[in-house]
Formats: structure tokens, sequence, C-alpha cells
């Protein structure tokens, strides 16, 4: 729907046909969307269906339609009071210079993210991502609610009732379409290529630092499994766009593949990087590190199996997030 087409393009371009079979976790509560979540008949074509989305409005320019995964939304002016259902619009809003009047807080104890915390001093919380409270996101008199089909399918008519409501359709793998569909519901276009195009001036820059064709393993510890996570994950599109091959195994267009402590050896590669979902002593990461299988691989032997913050690598959902992902890349892997 967008005028931006030299963008959207080639977003669409890099659609996939494959769904993933990792659970579906991440539905949230029962006003979700299971059809979107991980595993889902219609997640893994959630970037290339949300590429389609957006509006025809010159940059800037209100009244607007977006064309959003509900429906569309007519948008009189420029919005000025903003509410963010979820850690995704939040990074993208803060990423165009946008504060919220209010905003969902995730359902982990972690709360928001702390590399966005300096610009959240003072915004209430409407609920959590799983348990919104409509009450408190009236009271606030929003002109604008960003969500997503994944998290807030079942309640888009009580939303939409209380101010314009646009949706994307799932966080994660599709951040940088979700991110140019907020963007138009702002009218922010401009901005948003501005900060698309300096992510991958960025990370060109990242890849031209690193010597030679390092494969990159991401290895993620949860309560009760371990993921080796693929293509169709925020993580996973960074390593693309920087340009940084995959091993066999993780080189697939699924949000992750699952192992055991067994058979953790599939996890090497020329570099590994790890993290936990949580504590550390909630999952398997102590043993499985602290194990034979984990210190045979060569990556570990070569001292090149590090840590990395889970809050950026696995749960970030935006540009800022993304940034700083390249910037740890790069001082992790340049020569």
């Amino acid at each position: 729907m967008s005028s931006r087409l030299y963008v959207r393009a080639g977003l669409v371009a890099l659609a996939t046909v494959f769904l993933a079979a990792c659970g579906t976790t991440d539905t949230g509560s029962s006003a979700g969307n299971a059809d979107v979540a991980t595993g889902g008949r219609q997640f893994a074509t959630a970037d290339a269906e949300t590429a389609k989305l957006g509006t025809d409005a010159e940059p800037g320019v209100f009244p607007r339609t977006i064309t959003h995964a509900l429906g569309e939304t007519v948008i009189e002016k420029k919005p000025e009071r903003v509410i963010v259902l979820d850690g995704g619009e939040l990074d993208d809003v803060l990423s165009l210079g946008i504060t919220p009047v209010g905003l969902a807080s995730p359902e982990s104890a972690a709360g928001q993210p702390s590399y966005l915390a300096d610009k959240l001093a003072g915004v209430p919380d409407v609920g959590t991502t799983n348990n919104l409270n409509l009450e408190a996101i009236s009271a606030l008199q929003p002109d604008l609610i960003l969500g997503s089909k994944l998290r807030a399918d079942k309640l888009y008519p009580q939303l939409s009732s209380i101010a314009p409501t646009v949706f994307g359709i799932r966080p994660g793998f599709p951040w940088k379409e979700n991110f140019l569909l907020v963007a138009d519901a702002l009218g922010e276009e401009t901005k948003a290529e501005e900060v698309l195009n300096a992510y991958q001036t960025r990370a060109d820059e990242v890849r031209e630092s690193i010597t030679g064709e390092p494969t990159i393993s991401l290895v993620r510890f949860m309560s009760g499994k371990i993921r080796l996570y693929g293509n169709l994950s925020f993580i996973g599109v960074i390593l693309r766009d920087v340009g940084l091959p995959r091993p066999t195994v993780q080189n697939v267009d699924e949000l992750a593949v699952e192992v055991s402590q067994e058979t953790i050896g599939e996890a090497n590669a020329d570099r590994i990087f790890y993290s936990s979902y949580g504590a550390p002593e909630t999952t398997d990461e102590s043993t499985v590190v602290g194990g034979p299988l984990w210190n045979q691989m060569q990556a570990v032997k070569d001292g090149k199996a590090v840590p990395v913050s889970d809050e950026t690598w696995f749960l970030a959902l935006g540009p800022t997030g993304a940034m700083i992902v390249l910037d740890d890349l790069e001082n992790m892997l340049a020569a």
C-alpha cells in the first residue's frame, strides 16, 4: 500500500513459504491469534503480508487511511497521544522520537527493556501484553493505539472503539515491516526510511569489519528446552542483513529448531553466541555449558563461544535494539 515501493519491494522479496514447528507459546492470552503464532499456518508469511500494509497517502499528510492486519483505519490528524501494546511498537515509536502516553508491560518480571528505560520515565502502564486494562487505556484518551494481531486480535473491537487502532500481524522477524507500518500510522514515513537506511549502512560497516565468512550459531536456553535460532527470528534477520552465514541446521526458514542436552553438538559453528531466557538457573545453561558435549565443540575449545544479552539479541523487536546488536557483533567479530 505504501508509496515507498523501493523499501517495501526489498522486504517482500524476503518472503518465505515454510512454517515453523516450535510450538505456539507466543500466542499470549486468549485474546491473541494462534494462526500467526510460532507454528501457526500464517506465521512464515507474516513479513511479506505486513509489507503489503500501510497507506498510499503522501508522507506526513492527514487524514489518511491505514490498511492493517485487521482492516482499514482512518486517522484524521497526526497522532499526539499514542498507546503501545507490546515491545515492538514501543521500540518503533521511540525510534521515531515519539514517547507514548501509555504502554503495556511485558509478562516477564524484568519489565521494560533497560535500553529504553531512560525514555519512559512517568509513562503509565495499561496492563500487560497478555492482560490489557481497557479502562486504563480509555482514561488516557489516546488518539492512536498500536498493537498486533498476535497479542490482541479479539480485543480489536473494544480498542478501536476507544481510538483509531492499527495492528500489525505479529512481532519478531517482520520487525522492519512493522516499523514501516507504525511510521505510516504516525505520518513519519521519511524518518522511518532514514532509520532503516542508517541501520543497513551500519550492518554493512559491521560486515566490512569482519574477516572471512564465520558461521554464526545462536543458542538460547529456556525452561525445559534448548533452541537454535533460525532465519525467521529478530536476530536471524539481523545476521542476514549483515551477511553472516549460518550453520546448516540453523539456516532454515523457521523461528528455531530444538535440540537436547545430548544433541547440543548440533550447535557447533565458527562462533557460538548463547543466552538464557530469564535467570540461567531456571534453564539448562549451566549444566550444558559445564558439560563434556559442549566443551567438545571446536568453537568452545577456541574460546569463541560467548554469552550475549538475551534482552537485545532475542527479546528486542525494533530498530533501537537492532542497532545495539550490530554494535555487539562488531565488538565480538571485528578483525
